[in-house]
């Protein structure tokens, strides 16, 4: 079983101090840095861009997990590597008919390329593009909006994607605290994103390494 890994969504954190946000999780222990890319398309929600992420990017030298939840997003790839991204993760809904071409394009770059699944898409969708990932990221909730409930549907998801590929990184996002983290990790998943669970803690560190199991 692969290290499992805390990345602490800054989806959750106070956009008027990222820096400083960025710091207390670096500090409190997490592994990487997960930031939520929104296009009010492909999701209900407009978040942050390249600029965003540049900028912040001078404010920790934990590795950047760009999640990017938008249409196209093969047109904006070149522009989220520039600015500091270490992996960047799309989803297959929105490169049904290009995902291998779009994984291949991130890992052009020399960086890590994961794909995403909406929780009513199955595994089936991307048993194919398997091996050539090197993370799934499992969403447990309907992307768009932090602070959702844990869907338990997610499970055998996870385990299914385990069962497949030992060495996998199998992340899982959405409704992560101490109790939905055991489960995960459980079912197989050894990266957890939590956003509201860290951020809204009045312990930080306690509550990652709450998330550890």
């Amino acid at each position: 079983m692969n290290k499992i890994l805390i990345a602490p969504s800054i989806l959750s954190a106070d956009f008027a101090n990222l820096q400083s946000e960025i710091e207390r999780i670096e500090k409190a222990g997490a592994d990487w840095v997960h930031i939520d890319v929104m296009d009010g398309h492909f999701v209900p929600n407009l978040t942050i861009g390249a600029p965003v992420v540049k900028g912040i990017k001078k404010a920790t030298k934990l590795p950047f997990d760009v999640h990017l939840m938008i249409d196209a997003p093969w047109k904006y790839i070149p522009d989220f590597v520039k600015a500091g991204a270490d992996i960047i993760t799309i989803h297959q809904e929105a490169c049904v008919e290009n995902l291998s071409e779009v994984i291949a394009q991130i890992k052009s770059f020399g960086i890590k390329a994961g794909v995403s699944i909406k929780p009513k898409t199955s595994v089936d969708a991307i048993k194919d593009i398997l091996p050539e990932v090197d993370m799934v990221l499992v969403m447990s909730v309907e992307p768009g909006f932090g602070g959702q409930s844990f869907m338990y549907e997610s499970l055998p998801k996870i385990k299914e994607l385990r069962s497949l590929s030992h060495n996998l990184d199998i992340q899982v996002d959405g409704g992560i605290n101490a109790d939905t983290a055991k489960l995960v990790i459980e079912a197989g998943a050894n990266i957890l994103v939590a956003g509201s669970s860290v951020y809204g803690a009045k312990n930080i560190e306690e509550a990652i390494n709450s998330l550890r199991g």
